[in-house]
């Protein structure tokens, strides 16, 4: 994202007369919303029953993929271990050998909490500068200077989404001039605050929709309109509990997602496409939570057989990672570097883990060996 000189602009969304007065098939939209709250109070049950302990381990895989996820929308792409170290520690969740996480990791972390953990607070103008701050706590975004806890100027000229090489820019989007925006935060909050009619989890997809539409900062705004959509989904559940990330599957439909939302601010003020398409991927995300909860169980099945296995600090903090979800090939130099020890130390862990059934060596040959976690049966 950037800004370029401007341009002679189509009608985007926030130029139509009536603005932002939106308006949707109900009857279309309703259908849809009925199944959506079904199957999120019947996957919300599934998760409470599981016990403490597995619920713990949900929610912070949830919120792992969640602050991950969105992230990555973004281009940006955070260490999974900073990311649910730092998550475990704000909620106060043992889960040995913290990794200790970069300023970066920690604001995204902070801000995506705050939103869900007290999503009962009002959302306020100082608290999304709190967020937008916490996000760029060095003040920049990439090698740019930025306004940071501000709303953007545009001195360097309109704000606009952008793709495409210098010359041969396509310009996907440009939001409303910086002038109009306190008056557009004002309408925005106004209304987010407001006990209207709105069934919760229909709010969550408006509110995403005109908070990125608004585009108030200079960068980081898809971040928060999904961070402002989780926390309506929130208030919805009642529930700071997590057990579902809606980033992660956005992520999985980016280019389905920027497709939606480009054609809805070109368009005029019938949202009823994106509604659609915001249920729907929502209900895509409750499937992915089926996921998470398999993921959860198996972690359990795991250290139920192993009970009765000693482990040391090494190994059990490998192990742990392999269960988080390893990404690459396990071997024994990766061993020895995560675990700050000698490649001989590394072997000796190695070995002893497949001696007790804890790893097995993989089949595919190369210059490495790998192994990977035995399969539970």
């Amino acid at each position: 994202m950037q800004n370029m000189r401007r341009i002679a602009p189509s009608t985007y969304i926030h130029e139509r007369p009536g603005w932002p007065r939106f308006r949707w098939d109900r009857e279309r939209i309703s259908v849809q919303l009925v199944e959506i709250r079904h199957r999120q109070g019947r996957l919300i049950g599934r998760m409470e029953g599981l016990g403490f302990q597995l619920q713990t381990e949900a929610v912070l895989h949830s919120l792992t993929e969640e602050v991950l996820k969105s992230s990555e929308i973004e281009g940006e792409v955070l260490d999974r271990d900073q990311v649910r170290s730092s998550i475990a520690r704000h909620l106060g969740i043992d889960i040995g050998g913290l990794t200790p996480a970069d300023r970066d990791v920690e604001g995204v972390v902070e801000m995506m909490l705050d939103a869900t953990q007290k999503y009962d607070r009002p959302l306020t103008a100082r608290r999304l500068f709190d967020w937008h701050a916490a996000l760029f706590p060095t003040g920049r975004s990439g090698m740019s200077r930025i306004r940071v806890g501000a709303w953007r100027d545009d001195k360097n000229g309109p704000m606009q989404v952008i793709s495409g090489a210098i010359g041969k820019e396509h310009v996907h989007y440009q939001a409303p001039q910086a002038g109009r925006l306190r008056e557009e935060i004002k309408a925005f909050l106004d209304w987010f605050e407001k006990d209207n009619a709105e069934d919760l989890v229909l709010k969550a997809g408006i509110a995403h929709l005109w908070f990125v539409t608004i585009h108030p900062f200079e960068d980081g705004n898809g971040r928060i309109a999904r961070a402002i959509a989780d926390m309506v989904l929130a208030r919805s559940e009642r529930s700071p509990q997590r057990f579902y990330s809606m980033s992660a599957q956005i992520r999985q439909e980016r280019k389905a997602y920027y497709e939606i939302l480009e054609a809805t601010q070109r368009g005029d003020l019938d949202i009823t496409r994106w509604l659609e398409w915001f249920l729907a991927c929502l209900g895509r995300a409750f499937s992915r939570a089926e996921t998470i909860l398999a993921t959860v169980l198996d972690k359990a099945r795991f250290w139920e057989r192993f009970a009765a296995v000693s482990f040391n600090d090494r190994q059990r903090s490998l192990v742990t990672r392999l269960l988080n979800g390893f990404e690459g090939k396990l071997t024994s130099s990766k061993w020895a570097k995560l675990a700050h020890t000698s490649q001989d130390t590394a072997l000796r862990d190695i070995d002893d883990l497949i001696g007790k059934r804890v790893l097995v060596k993989d089949s595919a040959g190369g210059r490495s060996t790998s192994y990977s976690l035995a399969p539970i049966k």
